[in-house]
C-alpha cells in the first residue's frame, strides 16, 4: 500500500515542473528521498487530478516518453502544447528540456 503522504510528495514535485520543462521518474525519487524510479512511476498512474498534476511532464532517464493513463499520445500532444518537441517518442533536446530539483 502506498502512503498518501508519499503520493502528496511526488504530486506536489510534479507541480514544481515548469512548463516547457520534463522531469524524470529518478530526478522525482531522488527529490524526495526515494531509491524506487519505479515507485514513482506506480504513483502516477493513480493520479486521477491531471489538471493539477500535470504527470504528463514525466519521462524516462534516456528522455523517451512512455506511460501515461490517458493513453501515450495523449501525453505527447500535451508535451507539445507545453512547447516540447517530441520525435519518435523521445523528447528533442532532452538535456535542455529537462527540470532538475535543488537541493538534492
Amino acid at each position: 500500500m502506498i502512503s498518501k503522504n508519499l503520493q502528496k510528495q511526488v504530486y506536489n514535485a510534479v507541480k514544481t515542473v515548469p512548463k516547457g520543462m520534463v522531469t524524470t521518474y529518478g530526478e522525482i525519487s531522488q527529490a524526495i528521498g526515494l531509491k524506487s524510479s519505479r515507485l514513482i512511476g506506480k504513483i502516477l498512474s493513480l493520479n486521477t487530478d491531471f489538471k493539477s498534476i500535470p504527470c504528463y511532464k514525466v519521462v524516462k532517464s534516456n528522455g523517451h516518453v512512455s506511460g501515461y493513463n490517458q493513453g501515450i499520445n495523449k501525453k505527447i500532444r500535451l508535451l507539445k502544447a507545453d512547447g516540447i518537441t517530441v520525435k519518435n517518442f523521445k523528447i528533442v533536446n532532452f538535456k535542455e528540456k529537462l527540470f532538475k530539483f535543488s537541493g538534492k
